[in-house]
């Protein structure tokens, strides 16, 4: 039951937001919530028992070890965002402007990312993440720039459509159900996973294609992911971070929800879909890579190729669920620097082409340092724990004979990793054209980044005992040994 606080202290504070008599302490409110949502988080993740799934509000919330996991990854990303807006505003007076309105569509959107990771009933879940996008829109909206205008509507048709084609999709599991007559139809995931047909008949299969894809959009999955890169590029970087690191879990929480059932009676259930979704998802992504010029863009991109290694390994399941739960909490802490960093520096170069940064280092040395560790870790190098994920992936890969896969696999990343490395490096090494700014960055803005740095790399060399746990204990409901 104390899971709900990490919903209703932000659903609280946002109409708060709104009356806050002075308008530069609305961030400090944003902090404030998030400090105390992490709280909740780490009690829950830490007091209760690894194994145990309680329930309450008549079984519609769970604080399985998934929900765990995943309320302590997004609300302490969450937190590390608030402190950047909150030292962004202070540094610079002009961003007050609207500020309590964006604070409280922040608040409006971490209660129904909270909401969602907790439910215990796929409807429920549908609904909250739903309720993320209609909050995201003013947030990518925000600063009144044609082109987020533009791209927040774009965001939205396409989440649209991909919200509705999963929820077409749960209406098709529905009729399963009802033909089978082996169990009343239900939502609830224990439902669900004991009214699933002992054979997968045709509805059953188009249930899950769609709920699939409609769950692809949200991730930027192919065919469905053109939105990604312009609405990245285009919203403030705070609201960037907040899709890319926040959202991202929370859309990505919805298609393993309904792994978990599948995979509990059909374990090859869907495996190749999700690979073929995954190989082709990276071979757009790498391309793309090649042809970007604008460094958010670049790391948009590489947001792509992310989810398409999520999803071959969802797709390979055994061995390479552990890796999967490495790599999608690493890459959450990897996106988050990386956008943060970036908005940094248009902010400092006032342009988004790569061409126009050089000697990033030198001008900005501690968002250079961390932008240049970012992408590191971005292209899967060691000690981090993409790294790590990406190894144990590869090696599920060959457990399962998936030897082409496992060769296209390497092919594609390795295009990323040359297209990412000669488009960045000199960003961050060339000359520099400035003068040095050591000050440049708040050392409230340095803390968040450093915690998730330093999280990305313990994920590669030790990972606590308990948050192994957690990991493990989600990677066995996803098909792991």
């Amino acid at each position: 039951m104390i899971g709900l606080l990490a919903a209703i202290i932000p659903a609280v504070g946002a109409p708060v937001a709104q009356l806050v008599p002075v308008r530069s302490k609305a961030p400090l409110l944003l902090v404030g919530v998030a400090l105390l949502n992490v709280g909740v988080a780490l009690t829950i993740a830490l007091g209760v028992p690894s194994a145990a799934s309680p329930t309450f509000l008549e079984g519609f919330f769970v604080a399985d070890a998934t929900s765990r996991l995943f309320l302590l990854l997004v609300n302490g990303i969450f937190l590390g965002i608030s402190t950047y807006v909150w030292t962004r505003v202070r540094a610079e007076p002009a961003l007050q402007q609207g500020i309590e309105r964006y604070v409280g569509f922040s608040l409006a959107f971490i209660a129904a990312s909270n909401l969602a990771l907790l439910s215990h009933h796929l409807i429920a879940l549908w609904i909250f993440l739903e309720l993320t996008t209609l909050a995201a829109v003013p947030l990518i909206q925000h600063g009144n720039l044609p082109a987020a205008f533009q791209a927040s509507w774009k965001y939205f048709l396409f989440s649209a459509v991909g919200l509705a084609l999963t929820f077409l999709g749960f209406n098709c599991l529905g009729r399963s159900m009802e033909l089978a007559g082996t169990h009343e139809v239900t939502f609830f995931l224990d439902g669900l996973a004991r009214g699933a047909p002992h054979e997968p008949d045709v509805w059953w299969r188009l249930g899950l294609a769609l709920i699939f894809l409609g769950f692809g959009t949200k991730l930027g999955l192919a065919p469905m992911y053109s939105w990604l890169p312009d609405t990245y590029d285009a919203a403030p970087p705070a609201t960037t971070a907040l899709l890319a690191a926040v959202q991202f879990n929370v859309a990505l929480l919805g298609l393993l929800r309904v792994l978990q059932v599948v995979r509990a009676t059909h374990p090859s259930a869907v495996s190749n879909e999700l690979i073929a979704l995954g190989v082709a998802t990276m071979i757009i992504s790498s391309l793309s890579i090649i042809a970007a010029r604008n460094y958010t863009r670049l790391i948009a991109y590489a947001s792509l190729n992310h989810a398409g290694v999520i999803a071959v390994g969802l797709g390979v399941g055994g061995e390479a669920a552990y890796g999967v739960v490495v790599y999608l909490v690493s890459n959450a802490f990897i996106k988050a620097i990386l956008f943060l960093s970036a908005g940094k520096i248009r902010s400092y170069y006032q342009t988004d082409d790569m061409r126009e940064v050089s000697g990033l280092i030198k001008d900005l040395p501690y968002t250079g340092l961390f932008f240049m560790v970012g992408m590191f870790a971005l292209l899967g190098l060691p000690p981090f724990g993409s790294f790590l994920g990406e190894l144990i992936i590869l090696s599920g890969l060959m457990a399962r004979g998936f030897v082409s896969v496992f060769v296209a696999f390497c092919t594609v990343l390795t295009i990323a990793f040359v297209a990412t490395g000669r488009s960045v490096f000199p960003m961050i090494w060339g000359e520099s054209r400035r003068k040095v700014n050591w000050a440049g960055d708040p050392m409230a803005t340095r803390v968040p980044k450093l915690l998730f740095l330093g999280a990305v790399i313990a994920m590669g060399i030790y990972v606590p005992s308990p948050v192994n746990e957690l990991f493990r204990q989600v990677a066995k409901t996803l098909g792991g040994p």
